[in-house]
């Protein structure tokens, strides 16, 4: 979490389908006490929504970072991921690939499509809790970001 007088919780993304992975990056959040906003969309067309502030999602806020699933339903996370940063409104946003596929293929495809990171979701809990920690350590303490406009 940014610290300092102007210190504001971070907007996050996730970006999953799987309702095991929600719950188990909600833990990381709360075991880690990570002050971090997590919002959570299930779906490339969600994700898209919730980006571009359309429909149930017009008065949500710009993220500052985002986890993003590869395998997604209605748009696959490599085509959100594209989009994401083809448009000068959001490339800035760090994403990082949070998925179970370790093919060398999707690693990168997904660093060819600007990926800031790529992670292998752990099978163990612990391992993805600690995981997730250290992907909001870097990201948002560590890193410094433009702040979401």
């Amino acid at each position: 979490m940014p610290t300092g007088p102007q210190a504001q919780p971070a907007e996050v993304l996730l970006v999953e389908d799987d309702a095991g992975d929600e719950l188990m990056t909600r833990e990381a959040f709360e075991d880690n006490r990570i002050g971090n906003r997590l919002h959570v969309v299930r779906d490339g067309l969600e994700a898209l929504d919730f980006l571009y502030r359309r429909g149930d999602h017009a008065n949500a806020p710009r993220p500052d970072l985002i986890l993003l699933d590869l395998n997604l339903p209605k748009y696959d996370g490599r085509q959100v991921l594209e989009q994401i940063k083809t448009d000068p409104e959001l490339s800035h946003i760090p994403v990082v690939v949070l998925t179970t596929s370790a093919a060398e293929e999707d690693i990168l495809r997904s660093y060819k499509l600007h990926a800031n990171a790529y992670v292998t979701k752990p099978v163990d809990l612990d391992q993805f809790i600690r995981a997730i920690q250290q992907i909001d350590d870097f990201f948002v303490t560590v890193v410094k970001l433009p702040r979401s406009f």
